[in-house]
């Protein structure tokens, strides 16, 4: 009898840990999040002199499109008529780029940044066309954007803390009625930091409590460190990751964050080195 008790509780310990592995239905949902992207100035311009537009993404593709999401701060305009430059901070990327976007598989696009109004209400709505156009959701400045996978429903919301006015954070109490998982990319901190501000520390947890699971942060250009707050995760800085700045050691490197969710519920993540080269192409480092 002792022997077939303690079989018995062997089984029950092996089947609980299984549930909490597998969770109560087995699906697991991967979001990859990445840095900064940029597809102007010399990124653009590598772009248009190999006549490749999926030139940036060459090295890093294979991983973005085996997430079942993927997501991108966008940090420029694609337009038409982009002006070929290697200098200056007004950034546009060619609309014929968004092949490069698709071609790595990506699924959102956080366009709630400081460069996307570069050329005004024109370029930034014709950015938003393109993105739409070729089966990329925007997010960000209100528009809130929501996939599903499997029986999980995601919502995308996004805001910029650099030269935006405040916010009441809205649109996550709303995302929050709607969806299973609620990821905030928020563009904001001071560049070229290694640690996050007072202000983006408030702020992150201002969303948290407003209904956000996961806030990804970008801006800095330097990875920036993750925090805890009521069992969610913070990222406040990425680094970048598709960008032309290849004048510091710091700013040619970047994480991209491999997040994974269980019954709506993130349950791992691990951060994948990148480091960039030719003026806006990243690879993963050990």
């Amino acid at each position: 009898m002792l022997l077939m008790f303690l079989l018995g509780v062997v089984v029950i310990i092996m089947w609980n840990s299984r549930e909490r592995i597998l969770g109560k239905n087995g699906q697991k949902i991967v979001l990859i999040a990445t840095g900064d992207v940029s597809l102007a100035r010399s990124v653009n311009t590598q772009i248009q002199k190999r006549h490749d537009v999926t030139w940036p993404f060459a090295k890093t593709a294979e991983v973005l499109k085996k997430a079942d999401l993927t997501l991108i701060n966008l940090e420029s305009p694609l337009i038409s008529n982009c002006p070929l430059t290697d200098t200056g901070m007004k950034f546009c990327g060619d609309k014929g780029s968004v092949a490069g976007l698709v071609f790595a598989g990506v699924d959102v696009a956080n366009v709630a940044n400081n460069h996307t109004k570069n050329y005004g209400p024109a370029g930034f709505e014709e950015t938003v066309a393109v993105l739409e156009k070729n089966g990329i959701m925007a997010s960000g400045y209100e528009r809130v954007v929501y996939k599903k996978v499997g029986d999980t429903t995601f919502a995308f919301v996004g805001y910029s803390d650099i030269g935006e006015k405040e916010r009441d954070f809205t649109e996550i109490r709303e995302a929050r009625l709607k969806a299973d998982v609620v990821v905030v990319s928020y563009h904001w901190g001071v560049e070229y930091t290694s640690q996050p501000s007072i202000r983006q520390k408030d702020l992150a947890h201002t969303v948290i409590d407003a209904g956000a699971d996961l806030v990804i942060g970008n801006h800095p250009h330097w990875v920036q460190p993750t925090e805890i707050y009521k069992d969610k995760l913070i990222v406040y800085a990425h680094g970048n990751f598709v960008f032309d700045q290849e004048w510091s050691q710091k700013t040619k490197e970047g994480l991209v964050g491999q997040y994974t969710f269980e019954d709506n519920k993130l349950v791992d993540y691990k951060f994948l080195p990148v480091k960039i080269a030719d003026f806006g192409q990243p690879h993963f480092v050990d």
